[in-house]
């Protein structure tokens, strides 16, 4: 990564190398701490422990000793009152790793606890759910497939009698799918993508937050585009509903994000917007992967608004699905005009790279649409933008600002003339001489010495931008 290692002393060079090293180091590092974020484990805990500690329960702050976790073992089993005061005991101990490893050790024990995982006292089931969920938590790989004999109901359990049961399975079957590639390979011939597929139709919350976490876990194992993704039946996760599913937990989401209440949510946006624009892509014939809901852009650019500073994947991961419902839909390519989020998406601009290429692509698309579209970018003063983003060394972004400026001179000459009277030429000249640019540039060129295109009002007497209301 660093190159070849060698002294330098602390003249220019030496200190321009090690700024030059600590941003990539940098980088990395903020790479390394976003994978860790999207694949960050749940614990649905906090409910639970404030319960415990209103009634006076003591909460273990030391791990058990091996007797004491047989003791626990063995009360839990007795079949008396006491079973249940006992499992929570056991859950408690539970949260120290080396009480999971200990527990998970001794002959009989996961067998004991998914008896009492399936027992028909909602209590006693509750419990051992909860114990279960505090051993998928563990970051001890054994622990996890430990808990394999246990995949079957939780998948079956995910049509459970509570709300609180349903999610305390999902965020279980998450977690466990983190940590072990035996517990992924297990769950997908027991059907977890069709028992996901069933959780689509709930009407609560919090089981579609459960849903969205256990998606984006397994959609980011290292094997998912070979064993995983192939599984997934996207015409019957679109025949179920899942398009407008998604839709609505996004706008749910936006709206939480404008009340100031969203700590956290980029874990859980981030993977439904990767969930809907994955799909918006798929081209299935028979399916219906259309959205006509002005409000989606809406929820978008709040996200795009509030994460731009902190959490700069969530504006990428935005900007992407952005792209996917303006590809080839004049829908949203008219609601972004008539909404007036251009000059939004202009300001975005300078945020990075990746973002720039994203939100020239976004551009495209629009402008693609043809002499209508075209001029309202052209009244929207994307021109100036573009002067300036033109100024940048990147070859890729300049080949996207050329590819652009080519659709708004195709279709709106008028902005041509305007391009080439405000410094355009010479933001063009200095790509002139790149290998890979150089055909463009001097396509674009040829424009500023020919006379002056008539007016293309005629072109768009009717040809005006579609309201975006169905």
């Amino acid at each position: 990564m660093w190159g070849r290692r060698g002294r330098r002393g602390p003249g220019a060079g030496g200190l321009e190398e090690l700024r030059a090293r600590r941003r990539q180091q940098e980088a990395a590092l903020r790479k390394a701490r976003k994978q860790q974020q999207l694949i960050s484990k749940r614990l649905l805990r906090e409910d639970t422990q404030n319960g415990e500690e209103k009634a006076g329960m003591e909460i273990p702050t030391d791990p058990l000793s091996e007797q004491e976790v047989l003791q626990l073992l063995q009360d839990i089993q007795k079949g008396t009152e006491e079973r249940k005061k006992s499992l929570s005991c056991l859950r408690q101990a539970l949260q120290h790793k080396e009480t999971q490893q200990k527990f998970v050790r001794l002959e009989g024990s996961m067998r004991v606890l998914i008896g009492l995982f399936t027992s028909s006292l909602a209590d006693v089931q509750m419990e051992a759910a909860r114990c279960l969920h505090e051993l998928s938590h563990s970051s001890d790989p054994a622990v996890a497939e430990a808990c394999l004999p246990a995949t079957s109901y939780l998948l079956t359990y995910l049509s459970g009698h509570s709300i609180e049961f349903t999610e305390l399975c999902l965020y279980t079957l998450g977690n466990l799918v983190v940590e072990s590639e035996a517990v992924r390979k297990q769950l997908l011939p027991q059907g977890i993508i069709s028992a996901l597929a069933c959780c689509i139709q709930s009407p609560h919350e919090a089981v579609l937050e459960g849903l969205g976490y256990v998606l984006s876990q397994l959609l980011q194992a290292k094997e998912a585009s070979i064993e995983i993704i192939p599984c997934v039946n996207n015409a019957l996760l679109i025949s179920q509903g899942i398009m407008s599913t998604l839709v609505l937990l996004l706008l749910e989401l936006a709206s939480m994000v404008s009340k100031a209440v969203a700590d956290g949510l980029e874990l859980l946006i981030c993977p439904v917007l990767r969930c809907l624009s994955n799909l918006l892509a798929e081209e299935m014939e028979g399916c219906n992967v259309q959205v006509h809901d002005e409000r989606l852009l809406v929820a978008l650019f709040t996200f795009m608004q509030y994460f731009l500073n902190n959490h700069l994947f969530i504006v990428q991961e935005c900007l992407w699905l952005l792209n996917n419902l303006t590809a080839d839909e004049p829908f949203f390519c008219s609601a972004v005009l008539t909404l007036d989020l251009i000059p939004a998406l202009l300001q975005l601009l300078p945020c990075s790279r990746m973002v720039t290429l994203l939100v020239l692509t976004v551009l495209c698309n629009i402008a693609e649409k043809g002499s209508a579209y075209c001029q309202q970018l052209h009244q929207k003063v994307v021109l100036s933008s573009l002067i300036s983003t033109l100024t940048l060394s990147d070859a890729e972004v300049a080949g996207q600002c050329l590819e652009l400026l080519h659709l708004l001179f195709l279709h709106w000459p008028e902005a041509a003339a305007d391009f080439f009277s405000h410094a355009g030429l010479q933001a063009l000249e200095q790509h002139q001489h790149h290998p890979e640019l150089q055909e463009r540039v001097r396509a674009l060129m040829d424009l500023a010495a020919q006379p002056a295109a008539a007016s293309p009002s005629s072109l768009v007497s009717s040809a005006a931008v579609p309201s975006s209301v169905p």
